[in-house]
């Protein structure tokens, strides 16, 4: 029996944080699913579980409790599973983490699909991928991350900020061997930390439940099938 409901499309992308997180805590949930989210999305914002454009969208069943966007569902996930720094600054600086991690995935699907991939889109946009990456190899640098060692704010222990980190750069490698080249080149450090917390038993569980339900999905749609075509995924 599940505490948590799960609402996200049938796909990794966002809603993957959600599921890495509830994963690496031992904690099950059940998954909505597409035709439920619609029906949400869709019908009156009075009878939603908390008003929302679209998913993720998590409830916590045992305390009564519904929220909506990826950031605020990880930082509700990581203050009730104990998985944040007790340093305020710690504090601010995972949730920094989160929201650069959907930032990334904002422009990694140009918002969302707005536009399409094209190779020359793609060419210029690499350098800013590579500056993207950079960050978290500079904030682990200087909490201590090591190539073979080490969390990305420091710590002794996973937390918020490194499974999230893994989460992001993992799933987007593993669906495409040129980011996954790219990281490994830009940010060895956080290549490194993303292969090591990946490997943890629930994360790397996850990831084959991920393959055995989505195949080589990431976000699904237009947007994915055009980001393919540049990189011959």
């Amino acid at each position: 029996m599940s505490d948590y409901v799960l609402y996200y499309w049938s796909v990794p992308f966002r809603g993957q944080f959600v599921r890495a997180v509830l994963a690496y805590a031992g904690k099950a949930w059940t998954e909505g699913g597409d035709d439920a989210i619609l029906k949400l999305m869709n019908g009156p914002v009075k009878d939603m579980p908390v008003p929302f454009m679209g998913p993720p969208l998590l409830i916590d069943k045992k305390a009564d409790v519904a929220i909506a966007q990826m950031p605020a569902i990880v930082l509700y996930l990581g203050e009730t599973l104990d998985l944040l720094p007790a340093a305020p600054a710690l504090r601010a600086k995972t949730m920094k983490i989160v929201n650069d991690a959907n930032d990334v995935i904002d422009e990694i699907t140009l918002d969302g699909g707005r536009e399409m991939w094209t190779k020359k889109r793609w060419r210029d946009f690499i350098p800013r991928l590579k500056k993207w990456m950079s960050l978290w190899e500079e904030t682990g640098r200087r909490h201590g991350l090591k190539a073979h060692s080490g969390f990305l704010l420091g710590g002794k222990a996973p937390g918020v900020a490194d499974i999230v980190t893994s989460t992001l750069w993992a799933t987007m490698a593993d669906r495409f061997s040129e980011i996954e080249t790219i990281l490994g080149e830009t940010a060895p450090m956080t290549a490194a930390l993303t292969r090591r917390i990946a490997d943890l038993p629930p994360l790397a569980k996850l990831a084959a439940k991920a393959r055995q339900d989505y195949g080589d999905a990431y976000c699904g749609g237009q947007i994915e099938a055009s980001l393919r075509k540049v990189l011959d995924a």
